[in-house]
């Protein structure tokens, strides 16, 4: 029986932070889970990793950025003295400004420090930070890790002007509180009602009370993408979590997911996965529960 490449830590199960280094191996099989994680290179001529269908190779000093549901390998690199921080997607999903930002970055997985070296010094001190709490064992550990994490992400945020114009909003996002408070509303709902009959955009505006225009350019402030895109990230992370059960035909995944037919599903995971959902499925399935 071959091992599942669904990887799950019990962290999972009791807290939103863990940290972990001092690995031997170089080399980790490709796989992915529900959290998230953050990597800092270690040292090393050779630091080789893979996110989805891209392959990095980095330097010591670089960051890492995995976001949940994500393939990824390390094919060669100093995991001894790396540095893994992990996070859970409740912890994400805690608060809408980290959606947010985890979505208007979710295409950018590389942070070097030859390109952005303020923005990398900033969050090595913090990953630092995090660790020297993490590992002291002292009361509300945590609590003061999940606060540096957030400024980790909210640093991140700040320097956004510096990456490439697919990820920069030029817009202010600076609206009101009621109106973000709307926005998260619609998003939560959304998250719980995938297979709604009206999922439109101008439902959701609608429902927000604002019009369909101003509704379509809050989103593309706070989430770096349009609707319909947003949308289909959504139902595709509520799909890929369903492809670990093997008691589910890919028709069901689909419709449980807000798709409409296979052939729209089809579409929209080969491309932004690179791959057939059954594929996908083939890599991350124990063998022996097809």
């Amino acid at each position: 029986m071959d091992f599942s490449k669904y990887e799950m830590y019990e962290f999972i199960n009791r807290s939103a932070f863990n940290m972990a280094t001092g690995f031997k191996e170089r080399s980790y099989q490709m796989h992915w889970h529900s959290y998230g994680e953050i990597l800092l290179v270690g040292p090393g001529d050779t630091n080789i990793f893979r996110v989805n269908q891209n392959t990095y190779d980095l330097v010591e000093g670089d960051f890492v950025l995995i976001w949940p549901m994500e393939t990824h390998a390390i094919i060669d690199a100093d995991r001894e003295k790396s540095l893994v921080i992990q996070f859970s997607n409740a912890f994400i999903n805690s608060l809408f400004d980290l959606q947010r930002i985890v979505h208007f970055y979710r295409n950018l997985h590389v942070l070097c420090i030859n390109s952005h070296p303020e923005l990398v010094k900033e969050l090595t001190d913090l990953a630092y930070k995090m660790k020297e709490i993490f590992f002291s064992g002292g009361p509300d550990n945590e609590l003061k890790c999940c606060m540096l994490l957030m400024q980790f992400m909210l640093t991140l945020d700040e320097h956004r002007d510096e990456f490439t114009d697919e990820l920069r909003v030029d817009a202010h996002n600076g609206y009101e509180d009621d109106v973000m408070r709307r926005m998260m509303m619609v998003t939560d709902y959304i998250k719980n009602n995938l297979t709604a009959d009206d999922l439109s955009q101008g439902a959701m505006a609608q429902m927000a009370g604002i019009s369909r225009d101003y509704f379509s350019r809050i989103f593309k402030n706070v989430t770096g993408m349009n609707y319909s895109k947003w949308l289909n990230m959504i139902r595709l992370e509520k799909a890929t979590e369903l492809l670990s059960h093997n008691n589910m035909t890919l028709t069901e995944i689909a419709m449980l997911s807000g798709f409409q037919s296979i052939p729209s599903f089809n579409r929209v995971f080969h491309e932004e996965k690179g791959m057939a959902p059954g594929e996908y499925r083939a890599l991350f399935v124990e063998e022996g529960k097809k």
